[in-house]
């Protein structure tokens, strides 16, 4: 019984063994079947315990903070937000608690550093008291929307600071919107937009374009083109358009941009381009176009003509076929030009008929696609024209430069453009000083002021004088004549000094009126001395035939008839040169001799006659009494000139080792500069009662004894006569 009741009881317990594990199987089952659908969930599941910390997590828990799930399950949440503030944190996570099952957003950074957006929903208690997770990771979706609304900033960021304009209309046309480069275009306001359409601002007879827009619009979608507009002011416009349909609630959007200086700068580039080709073509100079091989590309009819090659045959060739590439002259250019990019030079080149051609070119390297621009120029005859005209010149300049008389050139200004050096010496100005001067300052100067050019002209006509004073102060005569418009604003003067041929020319008028002074002197003498010789022969008859004293009487009639006798003498020195007989004498004696011989007319004007002489003097090889008649003439006249009284210096001297030097010094009235130039010309005197021939042939008697009179005199202080004799003949 007891046996029957143990098997019954086994029996039980294997049957409750078997349904337990039964019951095992199926919870395995279920909790594999659970633990596949938890690692086979796209979403992150967690379950945390009451800190926080990961207890279980699935696949793609591990996946999403980027862990092993062993790592994972000893971490803690708030690892994980470190980019939450501190003080927040326990926020955050109340919400997520609170709100339950609602689902919050949670932002963590992994240990890479990478950063993600988590939308997280807790369920509390939900496994055996620790709380359960669904994570979803919205990192993805956070930066889209994050990049529409940037997208959403940039298009209105570009629709209204966009350069072109933008427009956005509706299936009719009209307006619905638009930029601020649209309005301004267009010369309306927001405010006025929605008042206009399309079609306001087409000309009818461009309708054409825009039913061709909507026909392109609805069959494509988009449409391109240019379209021609009419402003409300009546300017014309050209906008350059893309257009798109259905961008936006079904409107469409156009970007129009202002192509109307554009379509002007290309038409002037079109007339431009024809007026280059006009010009390349019908150039006189050539014009060629070559690579960088030197292999002509292109030329104009002037480059066959100068290379003597059609067109065709031109451009065959290279353009190093026509030079010597071995002259240095060439290589030369060469280098320069590959160095610069740009040239201008000439050079010998050889055409095709064994001709060779001067040829003066520009060129310039990489006008167009790498190709070198040149243009020529057929210099040959220039080059013999220039030699010629170098050959001309040259001729000029030595004539120029070696005419006797003086040559300035000067332009109508009167400015001197050039002056030979004989026109130098003649004004004795420098080259600088002639050069900055205008030719009326200089040899015009006697003008009232600057002539005009009319008054030039008469100097053209007639060869004339004039007098020019230098910069020492010494005058001069120029004989001066003119020619106008030699050549294009230029004129010519030529003059010459004639100063010393006229000083040659009136001492030869002295010497005629001497002569003729001498031919009247020697009839005079001739005339009275017949008489005189009666006069004096009576006198010794009567002298010895009277018995009374008479002797004081005679004596005077004698000494006075000596005396005429004597003034026949000097006539008769004008007349013929007098055999006279030089001797070495003492010039302080003949001087002092001379003054006792006046001292009595001195006396009587109460005048004093002062002399010095130096000692030692050497003696003078002179004619004595012709000297005496100097010094009496000059003392006489020292005397006239002060007849209220006065002193007469007279100093003898040596004036160096070959002259010796007498001054007459008076302190009468003066003579004026203009009448000492005149002093010694026959008949000439500043005395009411003289005849000017005292002084004639004073100064005629110190030039046969080879000697000079210089008289230094200032007006109202007196006068000097400074005569220097020469010591020996």
């Amino acid at each position: 019984m007891k046996q029957t009741m143990e098997d019954r009881e086994i029996v039980a317990l294997k049957a409750q063994l078997a349904q337990v594990e039964k019951e095992n199987e199926m919870l395995k089952f279920k909790l594999l079947q659970h633990e596949n659908i938890l690692e086979g969930a796209l979403d992150a599941v967690a379950i945390f315990d009451e800190n926080m910390r990961f207890i279980d997590v699935n696949s793609a828990a591990c996946h999403m903070f980027q862990l092993q799930k062993k790592e994972l399950c000893k971490r803690n949440l708030y690892d994980f937000l470190s980019l939450i503030p501190s003080n927040q944190i326990r926020q955050v996570i109340d919400d997520i608690y609170h709100d339950d099952p609602v689902r919050k957003e949670l932002i963590v950074k992994l240990d890479n550093g990478q950063v993600k957006f988590l939308e997280i929903s807790l369920r509390k208690k939900a496994i055996n008291g620790y709380d359960l997770a669904m994570i979803k990771d919205v990192s993805f979706k956070k930066m889209l929307e994050r990049e529409r609304t940037i997208n959403e900033q940039l298009f209105k960021d570009l629709f209204h600071r966009a350069v072109d304009g933008i427009v956005i209309f509706d299936q009719n046309g009209d307006f619905i919107d638009a930029n601020g480069s649209f309005c301004a275009s267009f010369e309306i306001t927001k405010m006025q937009l929605n008042s206009f359409g399309l079609e306001d601002f087409i000309d009818k007879h461009e309708k054409y374009r825009l039913d061709n827009l909507w026909k392109m619009l609805k069959e494509n979608g988009s449409a391109k083109g240019e379209l021609p507009v009419i402003l409300k002011n009546g300017s014309k416009k050209i906008f350059e358009f893309t257009t798109t349909s259905n961008i936006i609630d079904g409107f469409y959007m156009a970007i129009m941009r202002d192509i109307t200086e554009k379509r002007s700068m290309e038409i002037q580039l079109y007339k431009s381009e024809e007026r280059f080709r006009e010009v390349f073509e019908n150039a006189i100079d050539a014009i060629m176009i070559w690579d960088k091989h030197g292999q002509i590309m292109k030329v104009n009819q002037a480059a066959s003509r100068t290379f003597e090659l059609n067109e065709t045959e031109l451009v065959r060739r290279n353009i190093l076929d026509f030079v010597d590439q071995t002259s240095p002259s060439f290589l030369k250019v060469k280098n320069e030009y590959f160095n610069t990019g740009a040239i201008r030079e000439e050079l010998l080149f050889h055409m095709p008929n064994g001709q060779n051609k001067e040829l003066e070119f520009t060129s310039k390297m990489d006008i167009l696609d790498g190709h070198h621009l040149t243009i020529f120029r057929n210099v040959s005859e220039r080059k013999r024209m220039e030699k010629i005209l170098r050959e001309s010149e040259h001729k000029f300049r030595s004539i120029f430069d070696g005419a006797m008389d003086g040559i300035i050139l000067f332009n109508h200004s009167f400015e001197i453009i050039e002056a030979n050096e004989t026109a130098k010496k003649i004004l004795n100005l420098k080259s600088e000083d002639i050069k900055s001067s205008r030719i009326c300052d200089i040899l015009f100067s006697h003008a009232h002021a600057d002539p005009e050019y009319k008054t030039l002209e008469s100097y053209e006509e007639n060869i004339q004088e004039i007098m020019y004073t230098n910069e020492n102060g010494e005058e001069m005569i120029l004989e001066i004549a003119l020619k106008n418009h030699i050549n294009e604003n230029m004129n010519l003067a030529v003059f010459r000094d004639v100063t010393e041929k006229r000083e040659l020319e009136e001492q030869l008028r002295k010497s005629d009126t001497l002569n003729v002074v001498g031919e009247l002197a020697a009839g005079i003498a001739h005339e009275i001395r017949n008489p005189m010789t009666a006069l004096k022969g009576f006198i010794q008859l009567l002298e010895g035939s009277v018995k009374e004293d008479f002797s004081m009487y005679f004596n005077v009639i004698t000494s006075e008839l000596s005396r005429i006798e004597s003034i026949i003498t000097e006539f008769l020195i004008l007349a013929r040169p007098q055999a006279i007989q030089y001797s070495n004498k003492d010039i302080g004696t003949i001087v002092k001799e001379t003054m006792e011989l006046l001292n009595a007319q001195a006396i009587l004007v109460n005048v004093q006659m002062q002399l010095n002489i130096e000692e030692n003097l050497p003696l003078l090889f002179c004619e004595p009494n012709q000297l005496k008649q100097v010094f009496i003439n000059v003392l006489k006249n020292a005397i006239e000139v002060m007849p209220d009284g006065g002193q007469i210096d007279v100093t003898v001297k040596r004036k160096n080792e070959d002259q010796l030097l007498i001054s007459i010094r008076d302190r009468g009235s003066g003579i004026s500069q203009d009448k000492i130039k005149r002093l010694g010309q026959p008949f000439y005197t500043t005395k009411e009662r003289g005849t000017g021939l005292g002084l004639m042939v004073s100064y005629k008697i110190i030039e046969e004894h080879q000697g000079q009179v210089e008289v230094e005199s200032e007006e109202g202080k007196g006068t000097t006569f400074h005569i220097t004799l020469p010591i020996t003949q």
